[in-house]
């Protein structure tokens, strides 16, 4: 597959009829939002058969010898078992544990394939090259561009052989490419040049086009977070609920591990990751990065918020251990400020850290 410098242009699939671009300040923006029917388009994905573009995100790829085992080293994911045809997710965190990237891999035909957030594959890369030092491994941008479909019913209807189990890969007809499972969806990593004719393939078959209004929702809905959105330069992995898709709590050293094994057998994370129901009645929601109040006291941040077609106005939200989960909050800053009420099935179970609970048993001896 061909590889050059990351791009920060348009999709060319934005001309196509009824596209609606994202407005210029979103992070999708670049790709189309919805095509008319954002509501409609939601439930086509939730209950048959939805594509969208998501080619605004950068796709690092990683070829030689010790392509897997080097970033085992640099990542908080078990890699050097990673076989042929398979994928996973991956954190590059800061010293203090703090995540700093965020990945998702695909391992076929001897290279890694890590894709990331618009903007942020060449500062991957960047690092990654940063650490090379003897290791028998190249870098580069590839040139592919990661279109998602979403549903029940959609692989009965495209013309191509989908993974049956998450996060296993498999190459495209024609050697171009790779489609890999996801928790709810598949990846198709297709040639930039091919956006199109795989669109079009893909949409002629049955499959309803969409944009990011709709895996948006689906993803709030979900609680899976996305990096730069629903976290700060603050978050660590288990306060996102990278803990266990992202994060291996039994492998080597590698930065930022004591942080991750300190919250793991000896602590809780400060922060929790929870969905917020909004009040739908005002016509302002709140945005991004703005507080979540109990009173007047701020108890969280706001993360991704969208407008559900069975849920309405909802969001993610990091939450203070101390808020309270039962009772009314307010998210949002100045005049957009609105009633909010934690989701109950939001809540995560109670952290039991096995190192308090082993400390506790000796105590009691």
């Amino acid at each position: 597959m061909p590889v050059s410098e990351e791009r920060s242009v348009s999709s060319p699939l934005l001309e196509l009829p009824g596209a609606i671009a994202n407005p210029d300040d979103s992070p999708d923006h670049g790709v189309a939002w919805h095509f008319g029917d954002p509501f409609g388009e939601q439930r086509t994905a939730a209950r048959s058969a939805a594509v969208l573009d998501r080619s605004h995100r950068g796709v690092v790829a990683v070829t030689g010898d010790d392509r897997c085992s080097w970033l085992n080293l640099l990542t908080s994911q078990l890699l050097t078992e990673l076989p042929e045809g398979s994928g996973t997710e991956a954190l590059v965190l800061d010293s203090h544990g703090r995540v700093e990237h965020h990945a998702v891999l695909a391992h076929l035909n001897r290279t890694v394939y890590l894709d990331n957030e618009p903007g942020r594959a060449e500062p991957l890369r960047e690092y990654l090259e940063s650490m090379k030092f003897w290791s028998a491994v190249e870098t580069s941008i590839a040139e592919l561009g990661v279109l998602t479909l979403l549903g029940p019913e959609v692989g009965g209807l495209v013309d191509f052989e989908l993974p049956d189990e998450p996060y296993a890969v498999r190459e495209l007809p024609g050697g171009q490419g790779l489609v890999r499972a996801m928790p709810g969806s598949y990846d198709l990593l297709v040639p930039r040049a091919e956006l199109a004719d795989w669109w079009r393939r893909i949409t002629e078959a049955g499959v309803r086009p969409t944009g990011t209004w709709t895996y948006e929702a689906l993803r709030v809905e979900a609680l899976r977070p996305r990096l730069g959105v629903d976290t700060d330069e603050r978050t660590i992995p288990h306060e996102a609920r990278w803990v266990p898709s992202a994060v291996h709590l039994n492998k080597g050293c590698y930065r930022g591990q004591e942080t991750v094994s300190k919250v793991q057998n000896v602590g809780q994370p400060p922060r929790r990751l929870m969905l917020l129901h909004l009040d739908g009645s005002p016509e302002v929601l709140p945005q991004t990065g703005d507080p979540v109040l109990s009173g007047t006291k701020t108890v969280g941040r706001v993360g991704t918020v969208i407008t559900h077609h069975e849920l309405g106005p909802i969001a993610l939200a990091l939450l203070k251990r101390s808020a309270p989960v039962d009772g009314e909050l307010i998210a949002g800053a100045e005049d957009r400020a609105i009633q909010a009420a934690v989701d109950p099935d939001s809540v995560p179970a109670e952290h039991v850290a096995p190192g308090k609970a082993a400390a506790a048993a000796l105590r009691g001896k």
